[in-house]
C-alpha cells in the first residue's frame, strides 16, 4: 500500500526532507500523487528509498558501534531482500523493454524485406521494358527497310503517270496544230 512521505520518514526515523530528497530523484514512473496532489510512495519506490536511506544509517551505526548485533543483521537481511526485489523489478522492466525492441526490429526487418522485393520487381520490369523497346526498334527498322523499296516503286509509278499525262498533252497539242479538215470548215 502506498505511503506518504511523512509516514515513511516516521517509520525510518529520518526527516521528511531526506525522504523528499530521495523521492524527487526516483524515475517518473515510480512517483505517484493522490487525489489532493500529495506525493505517495509506492512499494517499489519505498524499497528504493529504504535502500538509499539505510546505507547512511548503517554507516553511522557501524561508526558508533552497534550494541544489538541481531538487529543489524536483521536490517541487513531486510536490505538484501529489498535490494533483490529491486533488482528483480529492474530485470523485469529491462526484459519487457528488450522484448518490445526485438518486436520492433523484426517488424522493420519485414518492412525492409518487402521493400527489397518491390525494388527487385521494379528493376525486372524496367529491364523487360528496355528489352521490349529494343525489339520494337528493330521491328521498326525492318519495316522501314521494306518500305524504302516500295517508296521507290511509288515514285516510279508517279513518274509513269507524269509521262502518261505528258503524252496526252502532246496529242492535244498536235490536235490543235492539225488543220481541221471537216467539210463545214470550207464555207
Amino acid at each position: 500500500m502506498a505511503k506518504t512521505i511523512k509516514q515513511l520518514a516516521d517509520e525510518l526515523k529520518v526527516s521528511k526532507q531526506t525522504i523528499q530528497y530521495h523521492y524527487q530523484r526516483l524515475p517518473a514512473n515510480n512517483q505517484q500523487k493522490n487525489s489532493q496532489g500529495a506525493n505517495l510512495i509506492s512499494p517499489t519506490a519505498e524499497r528504493i528509498i529504504r535502500g538509499k536511506v539505510a546505507k547512511p544509517l548503517l554507516a553511522k551505526k557501524q561508526q558508533k558501534g552497534s550494541k544489538d548485533p541481531t538487529k543489524t543483521s536483521k536490517e541487513n537481511n531486510d536490505l538484501l531482500i529489498t535490494l533483490r526485489r529491486e533488482v528483480e523489478d529492474l530485470k523485469s522492466q529491462r526484459d519487457k523493454q528488450l522484448a518490445a525492441k526485438d518486436q520492433q526490429i523484426s517488424s522493420k526487418d519485414r518492412q525492409i524485406d518487402h521493400l527489397t522485393k518491390l525494388i527487385d520487381q521494379q528493376q525486372q520490369l524496367q529491364l523487360a521494358i528496355v528489352a521490349e523497346n529494343r525489339q520494337l526498334k528493330e521491328h521498326v527498322q525492318k519495316l522501314s527497310g521494306l518500305l524504302e523499296p516500295s517508296s521507290t516503286t511509288q515514285q516510279q509509278q508517279s513518274n509513269d503517270k507524269d509521262d502518261a499525262l505528258s503524252n496526252s498533252e502532246k496529242q492535244k497539242r498536235m490536235h490543235k496544230n492539225k488543220p481541221n479538215k471537216s467539210w463545214w470548215h470550207f464555207w
